[in-house]
């Protein structure tokens, strides 16, 4: 009996020092039936060259192989891409500079058979240290609910949730119930939470104890480059405006319901780190932002703020508390 097909789709922007790592793990899968989406995302390196000399091993391992490329426009257009092609009975969508266990997709399959009532599915994910494999870095996963899940809430409040892409597996049917045109919000800040929202409001999500998935950690990586408050509070307004945007295309009463939630949440958020900074004219900024939101701002939150952006009371009050 044949195996349901399962489609892999993986954005790349100038891949080259991984694509081995990756493709080889592709080819080391114990399941027997994959569709593999490679989306070039105008990468200036060797990635173009790299990714075509696997195509006659993938095709030869019996795996159908679609190689596109696109001038550079993020992941997230990237994923969109490929989600106009998929064919699969099931889709995941990992990253081309992490890792898939050799029975990653088999696993996954299995259980989502297993498990009708789930929609998708999230496995364990080790986390590696590209410069020192060795190291222990430990695991992510979202520790599994006590009654009922709150998975859609949790992606909008960053609570107990990870974004490993190659983590999680969707069935195809369920996910085109919830993006019936095959089209996520394209903007900056990454491609998860535009698919992993609209299922997770309607689908519920299954918690596999299996670790299946490497996640590499570098400094120049893109999710990992963080250095300063600054680039942080960015990233947060890229996250905050994907969450807002899939928001609306899931439908107004949505969106009307957590739109004020999500701005006042992350107001809060971009403050406190905006303190950090020391800027007093980027903390000004960020507390009239949050000051927008209209929504009760503690007495603590207002000290702070006098104290981060006016000097001499900053020295009466760290002369109180002896520093």
């Amino acid at each position: 009996m044949t195996k349901p097909l399962v489609s892999i789709i993986t954005p790349c922007y100038n891949g080259e020092a991984f694509l081995k790592r990756y493709f080889e793990s592709i080819l080391n899968q114990t399941y027997p039936n994959l569709e593999l989406i490679f989306i070039n995302d105008g990468s200036t390196d060797r990635t173009e060259e790299i990714a075509l000399s696997y195509r006659e091993r993938l095709e030869k391992r019996g795996i159908t192989y679609i190689y596109e490329k696109q001038e550079n426009a993020g992941q997230a257009a990237a994923l969109n891409r490929g989600l106009k092609l998929f064919t699969g009975e099931y889709l995941t969508w990992p990253d081309s500079d992490d890792e898939m266990v050799s029975d990653a997709v088999e696993k996954k399959v299995d259980y989502l058979e297993q498990h009708p009532d789930y929609g998708f599915c999230i496995c364990k994910t080790k986390v590696v240290n590209e410069n020192n494999p060795e190291m222990k870095c430990g695991y992510y996963e979202r520790m599994k609910p006590e009654g009922e899940d709150y998975l859609f809430e949790d992606i909008l409040f960053l609570r107990n949730i990870y974004f490993a892409p190659g983590a999680y597996m969707v069935r195809s049917e369920e996910l085109l119930e919830v993006l019936p045109d095959r089209e996520i919000y394209t903007g900056k800040g990454g491609q998860n939470a535009q698919v992993l929202l609209p299922m997770a409001y309607s689908y519920k999500c299954g918690y596999m104890d299996d670790i299946l998935y490497l996640y590499y950690i570098r400094e120049e990586s893109h999710s990992h480059s963080i250095t300063d408050s600054k680039k942080v509070i960015q990233q947060l307004e890229y996250y905050e405006t994907i969450l807002l945007e899939t928001l609306k295309k899931m439908g107004n009463d949505i969106y009307e319901k957590y739109e004020g939630k999500i701005k006042c949440f992350y107001a809060a958020r971009k403050f406190g780190n905006a303190v950090d900074t020391r800027d007093r004219e980027f903390i000004r900024k960020e507390y009239l932002e949050m000051q927008k939101q209209n929504f009760y701002i503690p007495f603590k939150t207002k000290l702070l703020y006098i104290k981060s952006t006016n000097r001499i009371l900053k020295s009466i009050v760290d002369k109180v508390k002896g520093r």
